[in-house]
């Protein structure tokens, strides 16, 4: 039986970071894996819940958890009640939110003795992906890590966000959240951010200096992160292992809410695939 403990932990921004933490089995040490959410993403869309059932299913403790800044709140993770708070998000209070996770796995609080301290993964959906590909090269607590539908450069999505003179003179662009209609607010903070810390944001530089097993499972339908983008990041780390679902969109056939109890099929095979490459099956 899957059980799921709620965590609340004190980012370093003055936001916490509310996370869920996936185990079956609570009293037998096991790999540990971290999920990161992607681009108005949350810990509890769409189908992400059967996903992390599947890993602890397979053996797995399993956490995902709200980037401090993503929206969302502690009364309110689901969908964007705090847009201020998304608007001040940057890709490198991200990185400094997934940081604060890793440390808490490993000071042993609540999970100390649940999960083996040598076999720390992470898995990033879209935006996330490049978050944890980063974050992989850059602290060697990581052992292995998967780009699901991840991106490959942050630069040219930073930078068309608006016309840049236009936005440093308003201070703020607004995008279209589709599902819920929701003006959603940049502020020029997020570009300045990333002109600052170019180099360490660089997807290219981080794949490039990997030295973990590193998979990249994509969907070849996928229009929001088009699959040129996986074989790019497959073409900087040779080493790497590329899964192609054939068919999936990006969010391999999930959406919002998604209202059945069990994986699309598509998800399904991802699953899978990311679970042999971490060493069991379902």
């Amino acid at each position: 039986m899957n059980r799921i403990n709620h965590i609340i932990l004190q980012g370093k921004h003055h936001k916490p970071i509310l996370v869920d933490l996936h185990d079956n089995h609570p009293d037998i040490r096991k790999p540990l894996v971290i999920f990161c959410h992607g681009y108005k993403g949350f810990k509890d869309w769409g189908a992400w819940n059967l996903m992390a059932n599947a890993f602890t299913n397979a053996g797995f403790c399993f956490v995902k958890f709200n980037f401090s800044h993503n929206g969302g709140t502690i009364r309110q993770p689901i969908d964007f009640p705090d847009l201020e708070a998304f608007g001040q998000n940057n890709y490198t209070k991200e990185l400094d939110d997934l940081e604060t996770v890793i440390d808490w796995a490993f000071s042993g609080e609540t999970i100390g003795k649940q999960w083996d301290k040598a076999s720390l993964s992470l898995i990033g959906h879209s935006r996330g992906g490049g978050i944890v590909t980063i974050k992989a090269e850059e602290d060697d607590r990581v052992k292995k890590a998967i780009s699901l539908a991840g991106v490959c450069d942050f630069g040219k999505r930073t930078a068309t966000i608006g016309a840049l003179e236009e936005w440093q003179k308003e201070g703020v662009k607004y995008v279209l959240n589709g599902r819920t209609k929701q003006l959603m607010p940049h502020y020029y903070q997020f570009y300045e951010d990333f002109i600052a810390n170019e180099e360490r944001l660089t997807i290219k530089r981080a794949v490039s200096g990997l030295k973990i097993p590193y998979l990249i499972v994509h969907g070849n339908a996928d229009t929001s992160v088009l699959i040129d983008e996986a074989y790019q990041l497959h073409q900087w780390y040779k080493e790497s292992t590329l899964y192609v679902v054939d068919g999936a969109n990006h969010v391999f056939g999930a959406r919002h809410p998604w209202p059945h109890d069990t994986m699309p099929e598509q998800l399904l095979e991802a699953s899978e695939q990311m679970i042999k490459f971490l060493g069991t099956s379902l």
